[in-house]
Parts: C-alpha cells; structure tokens; sequence
C-alpha cells in the first residue's frame, strides 16, 4: 500500500471528486436550479470535507470531517433518487451514481473506523 503523503493521493478523495465532475457534467442542462445546485453543493462537499479533515492534522478533527462527507454523500443519493423520481436522471444513470455514492460511503465508514482504532 502507497504512503498517503496528501490527501489527493487518499481513493476516497479520488472517488470523491470523480463523482462530483460526474455529477456536475451530468446536470449541466438541467432546468431544475434548486435540485441541480443542491446536488452540485452536496457532491462537492464530498472531496472537501476529506481534504478539510485532513489538512486539519489531528485524528480527532479527520474522523469529523470523514463523517460530515459521510452525512453529504447520503443526501446526495437521497437527491439522486428524487432525480430518478421526477425523470431529471433515468433509471440506468441513477442506478450507476447510486452504486459509485454507495461505494464512496463504505470507503468512507472503513476509513473512520480505522482511523478510530488505530489512532486513538
């Protein structure tokens, strides 16, 4: 395994932010402003909250913002279901984001946890 020197070298970062440039290109014709930016707002949040937590230096504050991606990962796919729902996204592009959201979010949780008992 690589040594994480940044946290641009950290998959879940990576993860992160291929969804966000996914989520973004996806709706970028999207009529539907308010869904379209609170997807946009949440899927960001994802990456930058890993980075925030770790440019943070402290176990304690990097698990935090772990968690707080975690919270917006999980409101996105809520998002991505009503996209799903009202037809802003079809079935097979939901189905593929929610796979990838779903991913992140366990990478994420084994993250925290071993973050929590290696490190504290």
């Amino acid at each position: 395994m690589a040594k994480i020197e940044k946290f641009e070298d950290m998959i879940v970062w990576q993860e992160g932010l291929a969804q966000a440039v996914n989520v973004y290109k996806l709706l970028a014709n999207c009529t539907d402003y308010s869904l379209r930016d609170q997807m946009r707002r949440c899927s960001v949040s994802v990456p930058s909250n890993i980075a925030e937590g770790y440019e943070r230096h402290t176990n304690k504050e990097f698990v935090r913002y772990l968690r707080i991606a975690k919270g917006s990962n999980g409101e996105l796919r809520t998002q991505i279901h009503l996209a799903v729902a009202v037809d802003i996204i079809d079935a097979e592009t939901g189905q593929m984001l929610l796979g990838k959201s779903r991913l992140i979010s366990s990478m994420l949780q084994n993250l925290i946890k071993v973050r929590l008992e290696k490190f504290t």
